[in-house]
């Protein structure tokens, strides 16, 4: 218990706080009374979800660095014009998945690291990367991303249902 008393200065009444805890919590300064109560329980659930999740990642690099050089490269940039349209889809205020910003996020780091990794296998230093890195942006061709193709494709079909039902 906190017992607090205030003192005037005609009084000889003194203030009484208590002695500080032994343990401190990860916050600067705060100070947890009971720990205990606290403490989140560990379930066999959280462990086997994080295994799958794990197992899951596994296979995706397995995937990845199955691909070549160049397969990596178009897909980093077609994750990136993914991006690109999420960031649209939640500027206009529609529905999206907002999981999907991290996952994607997430799937071009995974590439990118494989890409560099295999640069490391080559022999190319941290500066040379950074060099054709460079280069490899600017050859970049902006071109819609294959959400945005399959959406106007999906468009053209049922505009072209519409003039056949009109005709």
């Amino acid at each position: 218990m906190l017992s607090l008393s205030v003192a005037s200065p005609s009084s000889s009444t003194i203030c009484v706080l208590p002695k500080p805890l032994p343990f401190k919590s990860s916050f600067n300064g705060i100070q947890l009374r009971h720990p205990g109560t606290c403490s989140i329980p560990t379930t066999k659930r959280t462990a086997s979800v994080s295994v799958v999740m794990m197992a899951k990642r596994e296979e995706e690099m397995k995937e990845i660095r199955a691909k070549t050089t160049e397969q990596i490269n178009e897909e980093v940039i077609d994750l990136k014009g993914e991006l690109l349209m999420l960031r649209l889809q939640k500027s206009a205020r529609n529905e999206f998945k907002s999981s999907e910003f991290s996952r994607m996020r997430k799937r071009i780091a995974r590439m990118l690291t494989v890409k560099r990794e295999r640069e490391i296998e080559e022999g190319i230093g941290k500066r040379l990367s950074r060099k054709l890195d460079k280069k490899w942006k600017r050859s970049i061709v902006v071109r819609p991303p294959p959400s945005l193709i399959k959406l106007r494709e999906e468009e053209a079909a049922e505009e072209a249902a519409e003039a056949e039902k009109a005709a």
